[in-house]
């Protein structure tokens, strides 16, 4: 599998404003003596900044690994569908991101308040105490992608269903912004596994930050890192030298640093890095309708 010149993440949000806390960018490049850097503009990123950003990279071909922390795409396997007894259920991930942004066309910021208020979607989400829609899933987890079934498995994660609102843990609403991002892309970069990896140019990749985080040397329970000195030791676990120093270290942040280093140290290890883009789970159903967590084994 090709390597690549420049490593990203963004870290991502689903925040319903215009400048989400929650979203950060960092990049590092290939060579070994390269530091990690936090890209942030006057005021903090917007989900529209970032998809400038995204097609400015098409626009110059740049060797770039782009790992996004969402869900690329909601459960399709475990039931056959991703909104199981509605017509207008998608067939396939591209055809859903298709879906959610015109469902979405009038919400400010690329927001999804409309998809989860639609009178059909709404059923299938947790949407808070005592909201919970009738095909949410009868049990309390809610339903899981293939991929997140098997970061339970193996250990690797908790994730929580796509279709929860709820609590710290959700992540509903920042994949279904993130699907909107995808679907504006229209194919000028590609997402993998849903897209062929190109020989050149950038290519995204679906990343969930605390398997980064545990590659850093942090536990499940210490994933979350909000100083420099747990900062500058994720890092070194990984290959990598310090940023520059931070204004703050939000765990946003921090996330991006960790996972865009954890990229480029994982792709040094040829047997890893060629697991990693052929996860032995991933068959045809899965990948053109759910998508895989880069990294998951």
């Amino acid at each position: 599998m090709r390597q690549f010149a420049h490593y990203a993440c963004f870290d991502w949000s689903g925040q319903a404003v215009a400048r989400p806390k929650g979203l950060a960018l960092a990049t590092i490049a290939a060579d070994a003596d390269a530091r990690p850097v936090l890209l942030r503009p006057h005021g903090g990123w917007s989900r529209g900044a970032a998809l400038d950003w995204l097609l400015a990279h098409a626009d110059a071909g740049t060797d770039m690994l782009i790992g996004m922390d969402l869900s690329p795409s909601f459960p399709f396997v475990d039931a056959g569908g991703y909104f199981p007894g509605w017509d207008e259920s998608p067939a396939d991930a591209k055809a859903l991101w298709a879906m959610v942004d015109a469902l979405c066309a009038r919400d400010d910021h690329l927001g999804a308040a409309s998809f989860v208020g639609h009178d059909q979607a709404r059923r299938y989400f947790r949407h808070g105490k005592g909201d919970t829609g009738d095909r949410f899933g009868l049990a309390g987890t809610g339903r899981l992608r293939a991929v997140e079934r098997q970061q339970r498995m193996t250990g690797q994660a908790n994730s929580a269903s796509c279709f929860n609102l709820v609590g710290a843990a959700q992540v509903g609403k920042s994949s279904l912004t993130g699907m909107r991002v995808l679907n504006r892309l229209a194919g000028r970069i590609p997402v993998w596994p849903f897209d062929p990896v190109p020989d050149s140019g950038p290519v995204i990749v679906e990343i969930y930050t605390t398997i980064a985080a545990r590659a850093a040397g942090r536990g499940l329970s210490r994933s979350k890192v909000r100083d420099a000195d747990g900062l500058h030791a994720a890092l070194a676990q990984l290959g990598s030298l310090p940023p520059a120093p931070l204004l703050a270290h939000d765990d946003h942040s921090t996330d991006a640093l960790i996972t865009a280093a954890w990229l480029r140290d994982a792709a040094r290890d040829a047997e890893l890095w060629h697991g990693f883009w052929n996860p032995h789970a991933l068959n045809e159903a899965i990948r053109v309708t759910e998508g895989w967590t880069f990294g998951v084994k």
